[in-house]
């Protein structure tokens, strides 16, 4: 699997580069001599897999996954600025110089109680209530520093001029940080951002379509305090106004689009059950297709906490958490990378591949399809969301309207 996803980054890095001037059978020349690299480098590329996978750590808390990567691509020769936008786990590592420049990017946080004991096909917590990389962030940096590792090779061999940049998403499961790369000047000088992310699929999509754009937003209610059994009428419940914006939500799921995906979690919900809450908050997460459904549901959002102050005598503050624009992906790029991924394939899964995706399967009572192995056709671009789509989002989506980008799927998921 290492050998086929970096094959298909270095077609896409040759593609943006505009390395036109390499011939054919020079460009094949180079190939075989990166699988051979890449072959050479499993062992570490494993290594860092696992060892990101023990640290676990949520979004804006990656403190020992950051220094363990940085600690790697500095001791080979690449320049570290720690701290980026004003995010103490954000960074960027930089090598060469000149043009083109290449940034690699791939989430690297994880999530709330997920922990997981790695191998074993069935809920198997290596500490109860510990976050864990449910999502495979684990693996994208890891593969990215290989394959940075490997290109850099050939460029200092070939003598080709361009610069590297690996940059982590950080916060990514809220939504947090890409949005202030892009105001930080980060990609102001990139020519074209590598995403990379796990999946079932080995696949790259281009144009719009096939992410949600989000808003991320709090709601802060406040009341008035008062002992809840001596004398309640003296107080205004925050907590009452939370549970009406809510009951209010659901209610009013029935008349949105089949796109929207709206969820909330109470923040806060009052301290005990003896004192009236004079604060309590809700976060909300309210998911659309595109810019204008996104600005509509959460324009709703804001009136369901209108209607619930004043129903409860509260008044309420709101503040954004995190936000994504829905992705719209380098078309040339993405056909480049395509194309290399049918040329290499599928990895040749092992016996024991399929009978633990077979297991997880059936251990998670959805289909049993076992591991793809046919490359699907390249997703072409939409020119309007569909209505009943809707699902997950990225803030890669940020960076994708500011530079020319792809996010390439590698089959590292079940």
């Amino acid at each position: 699997m290492l050998r086929r996803y970096l094959l298909s980054l270095l077609l896409a890095t040759s593609v943006a580069s505009g390395q036109t001037s390499i011939s054919p059978e020079r460009e094949a020349a180079i190939k075989a001599d990166l699988a051979g690299r890449i072959d050479g480098m499993a062992k570490q590329a494993q290594v860092m897999v696992d060892s990101v996978f023990s640290f676990a750590e949520l979004g804006f808390q990656e403190v020992e996954t950051s220094k363990y990567l940085t600690a790697i691509l500095e001791k080979e020769g690449f320049r570290i600025e720690r701290g980026v936008a004003g995010i103490p786990t954000a960074w960027v590592a930089t090598w060469g110089s000149g043009k083109p420049v290449i940034a690699l990017g791939s989430d690297i946080d994880c999530i709330p109680q997920a922990s997981q004991k790695p191998g074993v096909a069935y809920r198997a917590p290596l500490l109860d209530f510990a976050p864990g990389h449910g999502e495979g962030h684990n693996s994208g940096m890891p593969l990215n520093i290989v394959a940075a590792l490997a290109v850099k090779e050939i460029m200092e061999r070939e003598k080709l001029p361009g610069t590297l940049k690996l940059w982590p998403g950080v916060g990514e499961e809220q939504l947090g940080t890409k949005a202030y790369y892009v105001r930080a000047g980060v990609f102001k000088e990139v020519d074209a951002v590598l995403f990379a992310h796990v999946s079932a699929d080995f696949n790259v999509a281009a144009g719009p379509g096939g992410q949600s754009g989000m808003v991320s937003v709090e709601y802060q209610f406040q009341g008035e305090s008062a002992h809840a059994a001596g004398a309640p009428w003296r107080g205004r419940s925050a907590l009452d106004a939370v549970e009406l914006m809510n009951v209010g939500w659901n209610f009013r799921r029935e008349h949105l689009r089949l796109a929207q995906r709206s969820h909330y979690v109470i923040s806060n919900g009052g301290d005990q059950p003896n004192v009236v809450p004079q604060n309590a908050s809700v976060w909300y997460f309210f998911r659309e297709t595109d810019y204008d459904n996104v600005m509509n549901l959460w324009k709703i959002g804001d009136q369901m906490a209108q209607g619930a102050a004043l129903m409860t005598n509260t008044t309420f503050t709101s503040r954004v958490l995190g936000s994504a624009w829905a992705g719209h992906f380098s078309v040339p790029i993405a056909e480049a990378m395509h194309a290399n991924i049918k040329k290499v394939g599928y990895p040749q899964w092992s016996e024991d591949d399929k009978r633990f995706a077979v297991a997880l399967q059936k251990e998670l009572k959805v289909p049993v399809t076992g591991l793809n192995e046919q490359v699907g056709e390249l997703r072409q671009p939409s020119a309007t969301p569909s209505a009943g789509g809707g699902g997950g989002s990225d803030d890669i989506g940020d960076i994708s309207w500011n530079v020319p980008t792809i996010t390439l799927r590698y089959p590292a998921n079940i």
